[in-house]
């Protein structure tokens, strides 16, 4: 599903108009009633998917046209799918979905969120950690809930993310303000990842400056 190429992947993600958003959690929470809910606002429910599937939608936020691409992985392989290194590569913000009412998908999503800010390696250098945002979903299952949302709030705190607790059948507007506030995070960490290029080519061409231009002067 991911291009091999991620020197290229790279350059298409440094342009400011592509934002790629991964939608990641356990079996049965909702991923892609969520994703489906903010593509067509309608309600789909459950259902297991065979394919990793990524969906296109362009959408105009704070002025600008953006591209946004959206992964959800094949809901079959996602309880041995924990490494996320093709995620890493590709994606500029993480969803990571629970249900409330399933104390065993918790506990999936603090596994994926501590892969995701676990310290860097060599073979995985992240300029900027990326955008998360850590969702409860089946809020209408209140009456059988397993996961205090005290809990979500603790996990997102400990992991430097926003958190939110909704419901993919019951709140449409819910459902896609979580998307656009994932989605200015990402905008906002593409900003400091090319102000920090900026700064670092600048930072390099005065270092080349100063050492050539010296020499120039002493010939």
């Amino acid at each position: 599903m991911f291009p091999e190429n991620w020197a290229d992947l790279k350059e298409q993600n440094n342009k400011m108009n592509e934002v790629k958003l991964a939608v990641m959690g356990d079996k049965g929470t909702g991923k892609s009633a969520l994703i489906v809910r903010f593509l067509t606002k309608r309600f789909i429910g459950e259902y297991a998917s065979n394919f990793e599937s990524i969906y296109n939608k362009h959408l105009c936020l704070e002025g600008k046209q953006l591209n946004l691409e959206i992964y959800d992985p094949c809901s079959q392989l996602q309880k041995t799918k924990v490494s996320l290194t093709s995620e890493l590569h590709w994606a500029d913000g993480f969803v990571i979905v629970y249900d409330i009412s399933d104390r065993s998908s918790f506990a999936f999503a603090k596994a994926l969120m501590y892969r995701i800010r676990e310290p860097q390696t060599s073979h995985c250098k992240r300029v900027t950690e990326p955008a998360v945002l850590l969702v409860g979903n089946k809020q209408d299952l209140c009456h059988v809930r397993e996961v205090g949302c005290e809990e979500g709030q603790r996990l997102a705190l400990d992991n430097r993310c926003q958190f939110c607790e909704l419901s993919a059948a019951e709140q449409s507007l819910e459902v896609e303000m979580m998307f656009i506030r994932i989605i200015k995070d990402i905008l906002t960490n593409l900003k400091l990842k090319e102000k920090r290029r900026s700064s670092g080519s600048k930072s390099v061409a005065k270092l080349i400056n100063n050492v050539f231009g010296k020499r120039r002067k002493s010939v």
